[in-house]
């Protein structure tokens, strides 16, 4: 399938900002779009069609999906049997696996793909490395993440995280009766965009190709580049990482 043109407008990030509402209730039509969305972002940085892309953290399957009608040989990696199930049977290929220590061999896969999963493992920074290591020298790791000082950085229990993650989840149980499925310091980690740069910047086997809010605009790339306030607009971190040959 050619790949489909991806322009970062402000008619994208709203219609991609009001999607976000429908999450919880209608997780498959929200994903579906979210996953088509990405994909087509990831195809600015590199061809898919013919390429070996592991998605890591997959769960049941969107982006996985998603990526391969794109046109590439995708092998899905996760940790959660229940994850894999939640919308139907797995895609073929689907593997269970950590993101700590991905089962795939060293320089295997030509893109190594991960959509709002670091902040749910407990060392990103470990998560990250093995993305680096599983790509070939010359491929691609597409890493976003939702980070904490963001709006939704607390996830369901937004905006309350601002007044800590524990707190928050406490009051999120008080008032649906059962805590949340994302649980603060279990399942859910503060990550930063400082503390992302600082690591991307720190390696000696990549280089950078795009940090930008990946959801917003092209015009807002720049709020990246300023520190205390690029933790609350950017809502969600892209970074582009081409491994060194």
């Amino acid at each position: 399938m050619p790949p489909v043109s991806h322009r970062a407008t402000l008619t994208r990030s709203v219609r991609l900002l009001r999607a976000f509402r429908d999450e919880q209730s209608d997780p498959e039509g929200f994903y579906r779009l979210l996953a088509a969305d990405t994909v087509a972002q990831l195809g600015r940085y590199t061809s898919l069609d013919g390429a070996t892309v592991a998605d890591v953290g997959s769960g049941p399957g969107f982006f996985t999906a998603a990526l391969r009608e794109a046109g590439a040989r995708c092998v899905g990696v996760e940790c959660d049997a229940g994850e894999l199930t939640l919308h139907g049977p797995p895609p073929p290929g689907t593997v269970l696996g950590t993101a700590l220590s991905l089962p795939l061999a060293a320089g295997s896969v030509d893109v190594c793909f991960s959509s709002n999963v670091l902040e749910h493992v407990p060392d990103p920074w470990r998560m990250g490395a093995e993305m680096i290591r599983v790509v070939r020298p010359g491929g691609v790791v597409f890493l976003a993440f939702t980070n904490w000082l963001s709006p939704w950085g607390g996830h369901e229990t937004s905006p309350w995280h601002y007044l800590g993650g524990h707190r928050a989840a406490r009051r999120y149980e008080r008032e649906h009766g059962r805590p949340p499925k994302n649980r603060y310091g279990h399942s859910l980690h503060p990550v930063s965009v400082g503390a992302a740069l600082a690591w991307a910047r720190g390696r000696d086997d990549v280089t950078i190709q795009a940090a930008a809010p990946r959801y917003l605009p092209g015009w807002a790339a720049p709020v990246v580049r300023v520190p205390g306030v690029r933790e609350l607009l950017t809502w969600n971190l892209l970074l582009v990482l081409r491994k060194t040959p």
